[in-house]
């Protein structure tokens, strides 16, 4: 049923709780699962939030992060899997999400929200909103703190 799943991670224990379904999901289907990283890089490299820090050390860092980050995600949550592979990507995450599904044929999205409400959600907004109106193919969101996902 799904051959392609792409599970978007920012590392978060919101991340952590989407991983479990999307590893379940792929182990009932025989599925090829494509864990994503997304660095948020325009305010990261803004002047003004940067300070003095020359961007290429910033970058440097951050690409370092990710890679870490996702060996470390990897290892906690996928050890022994198969069928897995990762992908780092740069710029707006909702935006690299749906350009991933689409170029990978992504049959599936298993995404964690953190369900923020109120002025955070008007701030922060949601990049899994933005991610379930615009996918090129069904979404699941994982809530954290919610329900635990069970599948027979």
């Amino acid at each position: 049923m799904f051959r392609k799943i792409l599970l978007p991670s920012d590392f978060s224990d919101c991340s952590a709780e989407a991983a479990r379904a999307a590893r379940r999901l792929a182990g009932m289907f025989g599925s090829r699962l494509t864990i994503l990283h997304v660095l948020d890089e325009p305010a990261a490299l803004d002047p003004m939030f940067r300070g003095e820090v020359p961007l290429e050390l910033l970058r440097g860092r951050m690409e370092r992060y990710a890679r870490e980050g996702m060996e470390a995600f990897v290892a906690a949550h996928f050890q022994g899997a198969e069928n897995v592979e990762t992908r780092v990507a740069s710029g707006v995450p909702y935006r690299e999400i749906l350009r991933e599904a689409r170029e990978t044929g992504a049959d599936l999205i298993v995404i964690g929200t953190h369900g923020r409400t109120g002025v955070e959600h008007v701030i922060f907004g949601s990049t899994a909103e933005k991610v379930v109106r615009m996918a090129p193919c069904p979404v699941l969101t994982i809530r954290q703190g919610g329900k635990e996902f069970a599948y027979p």
